[in-house]
């Protein structure tokens, strides 16, 4: 197959990358290229469906601007096409007298970041959600909730009528570049394109350096494992209910998400992941475990993080240590109340400092884009991202791609409805 554009990965950052770049190029020959059977089958379709409002994120970053003007459009989007979505707002409480401080730079932070947001007493929080014990609060109520899966679908649905290509099964297993293109080697066979965009989230770093970059960070990753309120329990939860986030931890600790289909999800953790897409806890893969071990990012962090990664892993195996974290925010749930849920694996991207790269990282070589740090607020921002790549693509011209699609195999179904 020869294409203007392969992009690897068919999850929702992919998927928008080749949307956005069908309607700046109308006619351009794009391939998606995802390796499993179904699209978003990872980080996409196994978050907490949250389209956040960009509060935590440091003013000027990228995670800012892409989540405040992401948020906008994603429920637009879900609009335009009827894809069901709340727009719920979020609360953040502050349990101990600490936190205080965190919270009101929290709010700065969302007013310089362009956002409405307005501090509660304990009194005016528990008007919003009665079940909830805190000293103060912030109300975000542009935050919603939504199915990334049914995202996707739609997504799927109108890259193919742009004429676009979607491929399952796909797997690309080699790169190889010259000066004019990219000779892919999948699964499915072989693949030349002009350009190339790397939307491979948890092997997006080996796809880069199978490329030929010379990429200084690493993907190390970390499972987040949840739990759900039992059907008679959801009612302790209205909307969203989050923690003032630990700054020297580099995740925003466990919290309660009313999903859109009503379910109320109580979570993540945050534990270090044997395997790069290993969802239970018995899930070992020896190279993904070789490649973070014998990384010193690795061990650096470590270093840095030990206590909270021992806290992390022991709440892991002891759900009453897990249940103690959530009674911070509601004192009323107790071990009954909750059952697992499926979890998810975050792709981080760490510098050999041990730092995490807390930005998106958008990596550029050689006629291609490599997005090689893409976690939340990516699904919150996958439209500003995917507009952002494809005006950094140069124009790709070809005389044949009126008869594309007609002429290969659109896979589109294959998303799970």
């Amino acid at each position: 197959m020869k294409v203007d554009c392969a992009i690897i990965g068919g999850g929702i950052v992919g998927l928008s990358v080749a949307l956005q770049l069908g309607r700046r190029q109308p006619g351009v020959r794009i391939v998606v290229l995802e390796k499993e059977t179904q699209l978003a089958s990872h980080q996409t379709g196994r978050n907490s469906g949250v389209i956040h409002s960009g509060i935590y994120y440091p003013p000027g970053s990228l995670k800012a601007r892409f989540a405040r003007e992401g948020n906008r459009s994603m429920i637009a989007f879900c609009q335009e096409h009827e894809i069901a979505h709340d727009v719920c707002g979020k609360i953040i409480v502050a349990t101990r007298e600490s936190e205080l401080p965190l919270l009101h730079e929290l709010h700065r932070r969302g007013v310089e970041n362009q956002l409405t947001v307005t501090e509660l007493s304990a009194e005016e929080v528990r008007e919003i959600e009665p079940h909830v014990a805190c000293l103060r609060g912030l109300s975000v109520p542009s935050t919603a909730i939504v199915s990334y899966r049914e995202v996707c679908v739609r997504f799927a649905d109108l890259i193919a009528e742009q004429g676009g290509c979607i491929q399952t099964e796909a797997e690309v297993r080699e790169l190889r570049h010259n000066d004019s293109s990219h000779t892919l080697e999948t699964a499915r066979g072989t693949v030349e394109a002009k350009f190339l965009v790397n939307c491979g989230g948890l092997q997006s770093d080996r796809l880069a350096l199978g490329a030929g970059l010379p990429l200084e960070a690493r993907i190390t990753p970390f499972r987040g494992e949840y739990y759900e309120l039992v059907p008679e329990r959801r009612h302790l939860v209205n909307s969203l209910v989050y923690p003032v986030p630990d700054p020297s931890f580099p995740f925003l600790g466990v919290h309660f998400t009313r999903m859109i289909d009503g379910s109320v999800h109580a979570g993540p953790n945050a534990v270090l992941a044997l395997k790069r897409e290993g969802y239970a806890k018995t899930d070992i893969d020896l190279r993904d475990v070789w490649d973070t071990l014998s990384y010193r990012g690795f061990w650096n962090l470590a270093r840095k993080h030990y206590k909270e990664g021992f806290a992390e892993a022991y709440r892991s195996l002891n759900k009453r240590a897990f249940v103690k974290s959530l009674q911070q925010l509601i004192p009323e749930v107790s071990e009954k109340d909750i059952v697992p849920a499926p979890a998810g694996v975050r792709a981080q991207a760490l510098l050999p400092s041990g730092a995490l790269v807390n930005d998106f990282l958008l990596v550029h070589g050689p006629q291609s884009i490599h997005v090689c740090n893409a976690p939340s607020p990516a699904a919150t921002a996958s439209l500003e991202i995917g507009k952002e790549i494809a005006e950094k693509i140069p124009q790709l011209r070809t005389s044949t791609s009126v008869h594309f699609a007609s002429n290969v195999e659109r896979r589109t179904s294959n998303v799970e409805r």
